[in-house]
Order: C-alpha cells, then structure tokens, then sequence
C-alpha cells in the first residue's frame, strides 16, 4: 500500500463557551464512568488472580490490583481538579467485560487453556481502559488543563504497560495450552 503525504492540519478555531462547557460534560462523563470501572476492577482482579494457575499471570493480576487502586486515587485527584465531587456512573462496558471473565472462569477448568482465556479477557479491559484514557487525556488537554492531562497519560502508560505485560505472559501459556 502506497503511503501519501498527509496534508497540513487546518488551523483550529477556538472554542466557543458552549462547545467548552458541551466538552467539559463530556470529560466529566467519562471520568465518572472510568471511576466506576476501576473501582469495580479492584473487586474483579483478586477474582482473576485467584482463578489464574500460572504464577506469573496470577502475580501481574495482583500487582495491577494495587495499581487500579491508585488509579481511583488518581482518578479522585482529577475530581477535585476541576471542582467536582468524585462521583461513579455505572459503566455498562467494563460490566460486560466482568461478565464475560466470570464466564470464562465458569466454563473452563483450571490451567493454561483458562490462563489463555483470562488473559484474552483481561485484554479486552486493558484495550477499554486504554481508549478511554486516552481520550479523556486529549479532552483535558484541549480542555488546558494540563495537570489532568498529565495524571490520565500517566494511567493510560500504566494500561499500555499492563497490556504488553499480559502479552508476555500470553507467550508462554499459548504455549503450553496448545500442546
């Protein structure tokens, strides 16, 4: 596939009151909602970690439990940045996503079939977290408010970091599923 020169972006017009105050509430949503799926993780990880046979994979489970901890703290720090009370809006993602790992945890026995599959579950979280965080870094960005920005670009570091940590981890266990 041929590669094309990608044009010159157009200058951005600056922001209306009400586009500011349309986007603000679009932030704040989804602050709302990420603070509703990390809280929820901190009660599914220690589940994941507990139905994982590898040592490692039940490991990188409980050492991001204690990094999803500190997301909400984070998470609460951003709150207060921008004057609002830390509140939680139920994130039907991240439910579906839990739903779908205490389904794999049902249907499949212990070892490294199940390990593939809570890795591939936990993934699936990773790559949600990762879209989210981005996304609300670059609306407090836009927003000018760059200490929110640099504490969710933080945490997005943190989901990439856990996602290439679980494809390590996918290596070996692939493995030995397969044979």
């Amino acid at each position: 596939m041929q590669k094309t020169k990608k044009a010159p972006a157009a200058p951005r017009k600056k922001m209306t009151s009400q586009q500011k105050e349309d986007l603000s509430k679009v932030f704040e949503d989804g602050l709302k909602d990420m603070y509703w799926a990390e809280k929820y993780l901190v009660k599914a990880l220690p589940k994941l970690a507990k139905a994982s046979e590898d040592e490692e994979l039940a490991g990188a489970f409980e050492d991001h439990l204690a990094q999803t901890e500190e997301h909400v703290s984070k998470l609460e720090q951003v709150f207060e940045l921008i004057g609002k009370k830390a509140v939680a809006k139920k994130c039907d993602a991240m439910e579906g996503l839990g739903k779908e790992a205490e389904s794999v945890m049902e249907e499949h026995e212990s070892g490294p079939a199940r390990d593939a599959a809570l890795i591939m579950a936990a993934q699936k979280v990773e790559h949600y977290e990762i879209a989210s965080y981005g996304s609300l870094a670059t609306f407090a960005k836009v927003l000018g408010n760059t200490e929110a920005r640099d504490i969710l670009g933080g945490i997005l570091d943190n989901e990439k970091d856990a996602d290439s940590l679980l494809s390590e981890i996918a290596e070996s266990i692939n493995e030995t599923a397969a044979e």
